[in-house]
Parts: structure tokens; C-alpha cells; sequence
């Protein structure tokens, strides 16, 4: 079937029996982040011969999965390491530029947050017609900081998101009202669309004590990990407090810091003031997270600030770990209740640390594979994930005439 854009019929596409259809995606860059990993996982798993994705990323830095991104049939058009409000007209160029060069697209899919409102009015100028708003996160603690001119910014985003949007996805409800109001149920463009994750690494046996040895860790200790950017909305500073509390109690615990990130210096001094070194272990980027969930991790501690959803949160449930997480981490993602321990970060540290000492001594009440089950069964699952987005992308699909 070949899909050719149809500038006339706005939020369609018209076909015929050629080539698929083409999406470009946009984001700031295409590494190790949850989005990233996400976009990667689903171009595995769409059927290509029907739909066709680019990446168009703002920063120009080299990506670990070029060659396999290239391998599936897709580009990585990168920009000059310009963010669209830093230099506005000669974004506009830039883009506009892509959108003719590599086009013609029939679908802009922007995952740049508030941003996504100048990207979708560019793509709408340049004449694609399904122009799709993600929102995968949820800030409402900055905007309560926020300067005059920073309101100023969101406000004209939203709007022009409001404008310019043939389709909004939204990790979570929490994730939908910061871009689509609270009122987001009553505009059918707006919906919520659950990112998947990869479940066959969760199928693998780890051998634990290997993978312990591996890491230096203990085989009798309390391995807490966490993974994520080291960057002010996951909370590390305070994780490591938490960490400092339980250590006095309890010679066993260990934490396991997968990730890296501006603020992982400061971490890093923060773990010597405090005498942890031997309790902490960075390992930096890893590729193999479900075999080090599986192997090393006992838990997983998850007091983020904000958080669209939490695609590590669905990760650790998959691996049976109990999670201790903050309470406005939202809801949807609690797939396994059993293993979900929600605690206010209006809290101690030391409260925290209490906590995750009784889910340390409590006795484990699901096992691996069943949670693996309910995992699998859930609309978290990438092989159901995609298959929705499919319809989505065919949704404004007409035949040809």
C-alpha cells in the first residue's frame, strides 16, 4: 500500500500501494533516557514494511544505537545542538529544511514536552498532516517555581499544542494534564497511551551469585538499586540519605546506582561526606538493566520529584523486586500491587529509611514469574503497546480514490 500526504484533510493521510507510512519523530537527543529506549524498542517490534521511522534530534552528539537504528531501515537527522526556544527562526529553517529534504512525512510525532507546540506548528506549515503531541512527564513542582517568563512560554505552547495537535498521547492521566488541562478527558484527541517495555530479557535466568561477584557486591547483602539520570527530578541527593539511615541499622544493605548525569559528581562526594563508599556502587550506562534487577537487586527505592509515569518502575515489577516509591509517582503504574509501597516525600529521611527497612525484613509474597505474568498481560507490554500505536499511526489513514 503507498501513503501519500494529504495537505487538504487535516489529521489524514491518503493511500495507495507504494511505500509505508513515514513518521519522524522529535526529540533532544537519542541516548540512554526512558524515551529513547522506548522509541528504540518500538522500532524493533513495528512492522516495517509499514511504517517507516525516522529520528530528528536537536543535539548532535553520536547515539550508542546508530548503527542499529540505521541497520532497521531508519535516519537519525541531527541538528546543531540548538534547542527550538534558544534560536527560534533558524530552527524554523532547520527544520523546515529536514521536512523537505528527507520528507515528505506523513506524520511528526514530537516528544520535546512543551516544545511540542512550535514543532507541531512548524510540521502544520510545512504541510504534514497527523501531527501527534507526547507528553511523557508530569512538573507540576517546577511550575509552582516558575518565573514570569518561563509561565509566559507554557502558556503560548499549550495553546499552540491546543492548535496544532491532530493527536496527544500521554504517559499517565498526570502526564495529560500538563499538557492537554484538566479537562483533557473531554477533547477525544487526547488519550492516554501506556509505553511498553521489552519483556524476554525478564524471561532470562541470572545466575545471582555471578552476577554479585561481578559487581563486587556481597552475596548475603540487601542490594537497593535504582536506576535513572542523575539530574534533580530523580531525588538522588535524598536516596542517598535514605541509604545513610538504613546503613546504621543494618550492615547488609548495599545501593546500586545505574545511570549518569550532571549531578553525578555531587552524588559522589555526597557518598564520601556520608562514609558510604563501601556501601555504594555507580556502574554508570548499563545495557543489561534486567540482569542486574534480576541478579543484584533486592529492591528498588524511587523517590523521584516528578515523574510522567516511571518506565524503571514497570521494569523492577517485571523483575519481582518490592518498590518503594514516592506517592506522586502516578498510579498506572502499579501493576503488581504487592510489590508497590508508596511513601510521601513529605517525609523524613529517616521515615524513608524505616520503611525500606520493613520491606527488607518482610516476607516475599510474589513470585518473579507471576509478577512477570501480570507484567505481560498488561497494556505495558511492547508487543500490545505497538500494536496500538500502529492503529493509532492508521487511524487518519484513507484509501485511495
Amino acid at each position: 500500500m503507498r501513503f501519500q500526504p494529504n495537505t487538504e484533510r487535516e489529521g489524514s493521510v491518503v493511500s495507495s500501494d507504494a511505500r509505508p507510512i513515514r513518521i519522524l519523530h522529535v526529540l533532544g537527543a537519542m541516548n540512554f533516557g526512558g524515551v529513547e529506549t522506548w522509541l528504540l524498542q518500538v522500532l524493533r517490534h513495528i512492522d516495517r514494511r509499514r511504517f517507516l521511522m525516522d529520528f530528528f534530534v536537536e543535539l548532535g552528539d553520536q547515539c550508542p544505537d546508530d548503527e542499529e537504528i540505521r541497520a532497521l531501515g531508519s535516519k537519525i537527522i541531527r541538528g546543531a545542538g540548538v534547542r527550538g526556544f534558544s534560536r527560534p527562526l533558524w530552527y524554523a529553517r532547520n527544520l523546515e529544511g529536514i521536512l523537505r529534504e528527507h520528507g515528505p512525512y506523513d506524520i511528526v510525532h514530537s516528544h520535546l514536552h512543551h516544545a511540542n507546540g512550535y514543532i507541531l506548528r512548524l510540521a502544520r506549515r510545512a504541510g504534514v498532516p497527523i501531527r501527534i503531541t507526547h507528553s511523557h512527564l508530569e512538573t507540576s513542582p517546577l511550575k509552582a517555581t516558575a518565573g514570569l517568563v518561563q509561565r509566559s512560554y507554557t502558556a503560548l505552547m499549550t495553546r499552540w499544542i491546543s492548535h496544532q495537535a491532530t493527536l496527544g498521547l500521554a504517559a499517565s492521566g498526570k502526564a495529560a494534564i500538563e499538557l492537554f488541562g484538566p479537562a483533557w478527558h473531554a477533547d477525544p484527541r487526547w488519550r492516554i497511551h501506556p509505553c511498553g517495555i521489552q519483556l524476554e530479557p525478564f524471561k532470562q535466568r541470572a545466575d545471582r551469585s555471578a552476577v554479585r561477584a561481578e559487581l563486587g557486591l556481597p552475596p548475603d547483602a540487601f542490594v537497593v538499586g535504582h536506576v535513572g539520570r542523575f539530574h534533580p527530578q530523580k531525588n538522588h541527593a535524598f536516596l542517598v540519605d535514605v541509604m545513610s539511615e538504613v546503613a546504621r541499622r543494618d550492615p547488609r544493605i548495599r545501593l546500586l546506582l545505574v545511570g549518569e548525569g550532571p549531578l553525578r559528581p555531587a552524588i559522589e562526594r555526597q557518598i564520601t561526606d556520608l562514609g558510604l563508599a563501601d556501601r555504594v556502587l555507580l556502574v554508570g550506562h548499563r545495557r543489561d538493566v534486567p540482569r542486574l534487577m534480576l541478579g543484584a537487586m533486592d529492591a528498588l527505592l524511587f523517590p523521584s520529584l516528578f515523574e510522567g509515569l516511571g518506565l524503571v518502575l514497570i521494569e523492577a515489577q517485571a523483575a519481582g523486586l518490592a518498590c518503594l516509591i514516592a506517592d506522586n509517582v502516578p498510579e498506572e503504574a502499579d501493576l503488581v500491587p504487592p510489590l508497590i509501597h508508596r511513601w510521601p516525600l513529605s517525609e523524613s529521611a529517616a521515615s524513608w529509611a524505616r520503611a525500606l527497612l520493613a520491606i527488607m525484613n518482610a516476607e516475599r509474597r510474589v513470585a518473579q514469574p507471576d509478577a512477570l505474568r501480570l507484567v505481560e498481560r498488561s497494556a505495558f507490554n511492547i508487543r500490545t503497546e505497538v500494536s496500538e500505536l500502529e492503529t493509532l499511526y492508521c487511524a487518519g489513514v484513507q484509501p485511495a480514490v
